[in-house]
């Protein structure tokens, strides 16, 4: 089955192409520091707004040119990538886990459980989820990891509705009975026979995720939350380069074609995932 499911991601255009974007970018984060020699937040007042030198110069000059501060938009660049995809994988990571959770419990033990908690998790899914990531940050937030968990706790919904319907399916299965007549505790029969069932929706639900929490990331950032100024990210650095647009177009360019390029790789890996793993999609 293994090799069956392998085959099937090799086939993949969208994960093949997915999968390389995604390492590139994730290389590029990691090793940010080695690959260019300036600080991504200490300013340059002689060099401000240096147009894009490519790779006149090599990794010495400024590839993306600079900001209004003179800082190095190819650093800050690659420098910012890590907020993006440490938020995404975070937020992705925490909202899953609560919404398994939660979804194992609603569906296992049902009655006014599942009424609490899938009435929650529908009334959440009713308000737009932006609106409600930026609410509860202006409430609650004060950091990247307060970003972290307002997201996660904007999306719980999603992950313990999948997780739902397949307890559903499978809490009146022959197997799940014998464990219980067996003697074997709820919490084992959840999470060791249940879950395994229910975790190839859930690892595609993930993968498509991704790309969506980069988006908010930059977008949150953009309004002012999470990533604060001077450290970099790509929604910080749109929003400081839009007032000088006409005399330098990189500095909202640069951040918004990377921006654009990751959710695109994050999206194609998302589909490829699904192709290989959704039995709908065989």
């Amino acid at each position: 089955m293994k090799k069956i499911i392998w085959i099937r991601f090799r086939r993949s255009k969208f994960f093949i192409i997915g999968g390389v974007g995604v390492l590139f970018i994730v290389l590029l984060s990691i090793f940010a520091d080695k690959i260019t020699p300036f600080d991504p937040t200490l300013p340059d007042y002689a060099a401000l707004y240096t147009p894009p030198q490519w790779f006149k110069y090599g990794l010495q000059g400024h590839v993306m040119g600079t900001d209004s501060l003179g800082r190095d938009m190819f650093t800050r660049l690659l420098v910012g990538s890590r907020y993006s995809l440490i938020v995404s994988a975070s937020s992705v990571v925490f909202a899953a886990t609560v919404g398994v959770i939660l979804g194992l419990l609603a569906g296992y033990y049902g009655s006014w459980v599942a009424t609490l908690i899938m009435r929650l998790g529908d009334i959440q899914l009713s308000i737009p989820a932006l609106m409600l990531a930026i609410t509860l940050y202006a409430v609650f937030g004060k950091n990247l990891y307060d970003l972290v968990i307002v997201l996660s706790v904007t999306y719980w919904p999603t992950y313990a509705r999948i997780v739902y319907s397949s307890v559903l399916m499978l809490r009146k299965s022959e197997f799940i009975c014998a464990s219980q007549i067996m003697g074997a505790s709820d919490r084992w029969i959840m999470f060791s026979q249940i879950f395994p069932n229910a975790l190839t929706p859930l690892i595609v639900q993930a993968s498509q995720s991704l790309g969506l929490f980069i988006l908010i990331e930059a977008a949150m950032s953009f309004l002012g939350m999470g990533v604060q100024p001077p450290m970099p990210a790509w929604g910080v650095m749109i929003a400081s380069g839009r007032t000088a647009m006409q005399i330098a177009p990189w500095t909202v360019l640069v951040p918004g074609c990377a921006l654009m390029f990751t959710v695109l790789v994050f999206n194609f890996l998302g589909d490829g995932v699904r192709d290989a793993l959704d039995p709908k999609m065989r």
